[in-house]
Formats: C-alpha cells, sequence, structure tokens
C-alpha cells in the first residue's frame, strides 16, 4: 500500500492512587483501520512510577499491560477478543476504565505505516 491513511491513537497510562488522579504514561495503542492494523507498544519507567506511589504493585501493573499487547496481538494470547477483528480490539482497549491502568482519550493523524507510528510515538509521548 502507498500513500498515507487515517490512524487513532490512545495513551496507555498508570494511576497508581485513583484518589490523587497523578499518572504515568505507559504506553500507546495504534490502529489503523484501512490496514487492519492494531499495535501496543509498551515502557513502563518503574523509577517515575514509585515516585507516584512507592507501594504500588508493579507486577499487576505490569501484567496489565502484557495484556494490552496480547489484545493487540490477537491469536490465542487475545484471550476472549481472539476472534475479534482490530478495529473491535482497539476499542475495547480503549474503552474507559476506573483501574489502575487504563486508556487515555483516542486522538487522531495520518500514516504511511502504523508500526513506525507506534514507535514514534511511543518514544515522543511516553519515553
Amino acid at each position: 500500500m502507498s500513500g498515507r491513511d487515517v490512524f487513532e491513537y490512545a495513551l496507555v497510562r498508570v494511576v497508581p492512587r485513583i484518589e490523587r488522579g497523578e499518572m504515568v504514561n505507559a504506553g500507546v495503542l495504534v490502529y489503523c483501520r484501512p490496514r487492519g492494523y492494531v499495535g501496543a507498544r509498551i515502557h513502563l519507567d518503574e523509577a517515575r512510577l514509585r515516585c507516584l506511589d512507592p507501594d504500588v504493585d508493579v507486577a499487576g501493573v505490569r501484567a496489565a499491560l502484557r495484556g494490552y499487547e496480547c489484545v493487540c496481538a490477537g491469536g490465542d494470547v487475545a484471550g476472549p477478543a481472539a476472534a475479534d477483528d482490530a478495529g473491535r480490539r482497539f476499542r475495547w482497549l480503549t474503552a474507559p476504565r476506573s483501574t489502575i491502568v487504563q486508556p487515555g482519550p483516542i486522538h487522531t493523524g495520518l500514516t504511511a505505516d502504523p508500526d513506525k507510528e507506534a514507535d514514534r510515538l511511543l518514544d515522543l509521548l511516553v519515553r
């Protein structure tokens, strides 16, 4: 495929103490309908997270973040979402949640390569 296509993305945020509302960006989800692409890039800065809550369950947070990656990957690792198309998986992952690991709002853009876009957004918005 050539040219640029519309894509959507959302940050994955960790809010270790919901009552305080402080958060650390820990990943990005990218969806490009014309290319049937959904992908996740995750990077957890544990030191930054522990600044917000020294007692945070890092293992639990990492497990939740792995869940985002698995659902994006599809197949057997996606669990019940395995049969869903890329769009349904992205919509499920970006639905509002009141948990420690949660998606941010959805934004849009244009890209010629959604996989490279995911890397770029991770570097720009998370690292």
